[in-house]
C-alpha cells in the first residue's frame, strides 16, 4: 500500500492526476445514469443508450488512464505507440460494452454482477495493454501481487458498481454505482503503476514523441468532452421523453380519456383532500351525482358515436361552467360528478344543482338536428351525511337514484331512508345467490283463454320467491336485481328447465309461454339451451313459447333478430310481450317474424272506459291480421273486457277472469277438470270481418 501511496505522490504530476481524477468522475457519474436508463428500455432505444453507456465508460477509464500516464514523471524519456494505444481504447469500449449488455438480461442471479466483473477486468486489460504502447529506454518489472491486487480491485468495484445500478435499495445507490465505477479505475491504475519498476538502459533509444504533453492531453480532454457532451445530450433527451411520458400517463390514470374531465380515481383524491383538509367547520363540501337521462335513447337511435359527441360537448359545457371551488368529473356511461366546497347554507347546493342542470338542458347541435338530453341528480353533504369521501359518493348514488325513480328531470337530497332501501336490496341480491340453490323458486302458471270458446289455449309461467324469511318476495322487487347481478340467466335457465318439465306432463298439449330478459337474450347460446332442454325434457318444440320485450331487443337490433330466427328454426313460437309500451313498436313488428302479439295490460284495464285505449286495442287487432300475427289481450279482469275484446275479434286472453295464477298442481287439475272438446277461434279472415265490421271506432261508455 505505500509502494501505491508513494506512486501517486511522488511519482506523479498531481495538477495532472487532477485532471484525470475529473474525467474519471464526469466518466463514472454519466455511464452509470446511462446504464441506468439502458435497463428501462428494451429494443432499439435500448441498443442506443447501451452503445452511448460503453463508449463513455470506456473513454472515461482510456482517458483517465492516459492523462495519469502523462502525469507520470520519469527522469528518462518516454513515448506512447500508437496502434497500442488507440487499440486499448477500443479494448475498454468493448469490453463495457460487453460487461454492461450482460447486466440488461435478467434482475435475478449474479449474471449482473459477471457483467460487472467483466467490465473491471476490461479496465485491467485496457491499462496493462496501454502499458505495452507505453516506450522508455529501459526495461519495466512487475510485482506479480500488487498485479494480482489490481486485478482484484478492478473486477470488485466493477462488480459492485453495476450492482448498485442493476440492484438499488435506496435512492442512493445510483450514487454509489458511479462511486464504485470510479474506485475501479483508480485503484487499478495506481496499484498497477505502483507494481512497475523501470530500470534505466543506457544507449536505448526510443522514437521521439511527435506532441507535447500538453497538446496530446488537451485533444484527449476535447476528444471525450465532445462524447460525453453528446452522451449526456441524448440522456437527457431520454429523460425529459420519460418525463412526458410519465405526464402522460398520469394524465391518463387521472382523466377520462372521451371528455378530458377527471376520472373516478382522481375524484376520489381529490374528495380525500376536502374531508381531511383543516377548513372552516361551519363549511360543508356539496356532492352531486348527476345521470343523464334519455342517453340511452340518443345512442340507440344514432349510434355510440354520436352518443360519444354528446357526451364531450355536456362535460365541455360543464368544465367552462364551473365557478370556484367547484369541480366536475366522469366517472363512467352518461354518470358525472360535481363537487362544491365551502357551502355554507344547504340552498347553495340546490342552486348549484340547478345551475348544472339546466346547462345539461341545453340542445347539442349535430348535423343541423338538436340532440337533447336531460338529468336525474342526486345531493349528498359533508359532513351532515358522511364524513368519508367515498360514503358520501355512494350516498350521493342513492339520491340519485331516488331522484330517478320519481320521473326525469328530479333532483333530491340523501336522506337516511334511502339507506335502508339501499341495504334491502343488497341483502336481496345477496339472498337471491342462495335461493337458486335452495329450492326457494317456484312457478306459478296463468291460463290463457280463447275468447269465443273461453276453453284453455295455453298457460303463461310465471316466477315465484319464497323467501324463507320475507316470504313471498314480488317479482318487481327481486327480477331488477337478478338482471343488474346477471343471476338472470342462472334464474332463466332454470325456468325454462322446470315450466318445459312441467308442461311434458299435461294431460292435454297446451303451449307453456316463459319470459326472457334483456340480459337473456343477448346471451348467442340461448337457442342451443332451449334446443337442449327441449331435448332432454321430451316437450314437443312447438308447445313451447318465448315472450321477449322490445327493451330486450332495441339495445341490438341485429343480434336479438338472429336470436329470434334461430329459436324460430327450432320450432319455437316467439310472442312480443307489452306490446304499445316501447317507442318502436311498429317497427319491430316490421323487422322481427313474431308468432303472436301480447297487448299490454295498460290498455286493456280502461278498455272499456277510455276512447284512447280502445282505439289503441282496435288499432292492434287491425295490425295483428294485416300482418298475419295473432293477438293476446293481457289483464282482462271482467266480462265486459272480455266482450269488448271478443266483439272486436281478438284471438285469446290472459287475465283474473279466468284466475289467478296457480301451482303445478294446481294448473294440473284445471286441465283435467276443463272440457276435453274445443271449438277453433275464430279465423284471422273472421277477426279481419269482425274488426271492419265495428270501425270507425265504437263510441265506449
Amino acid at each position: 500500500m505505500l509502494t501505491v501511496l508513494s506512486c501517486l505522490t511522488v511519482d506523479h504530476d498531481l495538477r495532472l492526476v487532477a485532471v484525470a481524477g475529473m474525467l474519471c468522475a464526469a466518466g463514472s457519474i454519466l455511464s452509470m445514469r446511462l446504464l441506468a436508463r439502458v435497463r428501462r428500455h428494451r429494443g432499439a432505444r435500448q441498443l442506443h443508450l447501451l452503445f452511448l453507456a460503453g463508449l463513455v465508460a470506456g473513454g472515461a477509464v482510456w482517458t483517465t488512464h492516459f492523462a495519469a500516464m502523462l502525469a507520470y514523471e520519469l527522469p528518462i524519456a518516454r513515448a506512447f505507440e500508437p496502434t497500442l494505444t488507440f487499440a486499448s481504447l477500443a479494448l475498454a469500449i468493448s469490453f463495457a460494452w460487453i460487461g454492461f449488455y450482460l447486466t440488461t438480461l435478467t434482475r435475478l442471479g449474479p449474471v449482473v454482477e459477471i457483467g460487472g466483473m467483466v467490465f473491471g477486468f476490461g479496465i485491467v486489460v485496457m491499462h496493462y495493454s496501454g502499458m505495452r504502447a507505453f516506450l522508455l529506454p529501459g526495461t519495466i518489472t512487475w510485482d506479480p501481487k500488487l498485479v494480482t491486487a489490481s486485478i482484484v480491485f478492478g473486477c470488485f468495484f466493477g462488480a459492485l458498481a453495476l450492482n448498485r445500478i442493476a440492484r438499488p435499495i435506496t435512492r442512493f445507490c445510483k450514487y454509489g454505482g458511479s462511486l464504485a465505477m470510479g474506485l475501479a479505475i483508480v485503484t487499478t491504475h495506481f496499484t498497477a503503476m505502483g507494481a512497475m519498476t523501470v530500470t534505466p538502459m543506457p544507449g536505448m533509444e526510443i522514437p521521439a514523441q511527435a506532441l507535447s504533453n500538453a497538446f496530446m492531453l488537451g485533444g484527449v480532454v476535447i476528444g471525450i468532452g465532445v462524447i460525453m457532451t453528446m452522451a449526456f445530450s441524448a440522456y437527457m433527451i431520454d429523460m425529459h421523453a420519460a418525463l412526458e411520458a410519465s405526464d402522460s400517463y398520469q394524465h391518463l390514470a387521472l382523466h377520462d380519456p372521451l371528455t378530458g374531465l377527471p376520472n373516478r380515481h382522481n375524484l376520489s383524491m381529490r374528495l380525500a383532500d376536502l374531508v381531511t383538509s383543516d377548513v372552516d367547520d361551519t363549511a360543508r363540501v356539496a356532492l352531486l351525482v348527476i345521470d343523464l337521462d334519455r342517453f340511452k335513447d340518443i345512442n340507440d337511435v344514432h349510434g355510440h358515436a354520436v352518443g360519444d359527441i354528446l357526451l364531450r360537448a355536456v362535460a365541455k359545457a360543464l368544465a367552462e361552467a364551473l365557478g370556484p371551488h367547484e369541480f366536475i368529473a366522469r366517472i363512467g356511461g352518461d354518470e358525472f360528478v360535481a363537487v362544491k366546497s365551502d357551502v355554507f347554507a344547504r340552498g347553495e347546493a340546490l342552486k348549484f344543482a340547478n345551475r348544472l342542470r339546466g346547462i345539461i338542458l341545453r340542445p347539442v347541435e349535430w348535423e343541423n338536428q338538436k340532440l337533447s338530453v336531460g338529468c336525474s341528480i342526486g345531493i349528498a353533504l359533508f359532513p351532515d351525511h358522511s364524513a368519508q369521501g367515498e360514503d358520501l359518493l355512494t350516498r350521493a348514488d342513492l339520491a340519485m337514484y331516488r331522484a330517478k325513480s320519481l320521473g326525469r328531470g328530479k333532483i333530491r337530497t340523501y336522506e337516511a331512508t334511502m339507506d335502508e332501501g339501499s341495504r334491502s336490496r343488497a341483502a336481496l341480491a345477496i339472498d337471491l345467490k342462495r335461493a337458486i340453490a335452495e329450492g326457494e323458486f317456484e312457478l306459478h302458471y296463468q291460463a290463457q283463454n280463447d275468447t269465443q270458446t273461453r276453453g284453455i289455449v295455453g298457460f303463461e309461467a310465471l316466477l315465484r320467491w319464497n323467501h324463507p324469511e320475507r316470504g313471498r318476495v314480488s317479482p318487481a322487487d327481486f327480477i331488477p336485481i337478478a338482471e343488474e347481478t346477471g343471476l338472470i340467466v342462472e334464474i332463466g335457465d332454470w325456468v325454462l328447465r322446470t315450466a318445459c318439465a312441467t308442461a311434458t306432463g299435461w294431460s292435454e298439449p297446451h303451449k307453456v309461454a316463459i319470459n326472457v330478459a334483456p340480459l337473456q337474450l343477448s346471451q348467442g347460446d340461448l337457442p342451443k339451451r332451449v334446443a337442449q332442454v327441449l331435448s332432454e325434457t321430451g316437450l314437443p318444440a312447438d308447445r313451447l313459447e318465448i315472450e321477449i320485450t322490445e327493451s330486450g331487443i332495441i339495445a341490438d337490433h341485429q343480434h336479438a333478430l338472429q336470436i329470434v330466427q334461430q329459436l324460430k328454426a327450432i320450432g319455437v313460437t316467439v310472442a312480443m310481450d307489452d306490446f304499445g309500451t316501447g317507442y318502436s313498436s311498429l317497427s319491430t313488428l316490421q323487422q322481427f317474424p313474431f308468432d303472436k302479439i301480447k297487448i299490454d295490460r295498460s290498455f286493456i284495464t280502461n278498455v272499456t272506459s277510455n276512447a284512447h285505449s280502445a282505439a289503441i286495442v282496435q288499432a292492434t287487432l287491425l295490425l295483428g291480421k294485416s300482418l298475419q300475427i295473432p293477438v293476446l289481450a293481457e289483464g282482462v279482469e271482467t266480462e265486459q273486457q272480455l266482450d269488448f275484446l271478443r266483439d272486436t275479434a281478438c284471438g285469446s286472453v290472459q287475465g283474473y277472469l279466468f284466475g289467478k295464477p296457480v301451482g303445478a298442481t294446481e294448473v294440473q287439475l284445471m286441465i283435467d277438470a276443463a272440457p276435453r272438446r274445443h271449438v277453433a277461434p275464430a279465423s284471422l279472415e273472421q277477426q279481419a270481418t269482425n274488426v271492419l265490421d265495428i270501425l270507425p271506432i265504437q263510441k265506449v261508455a
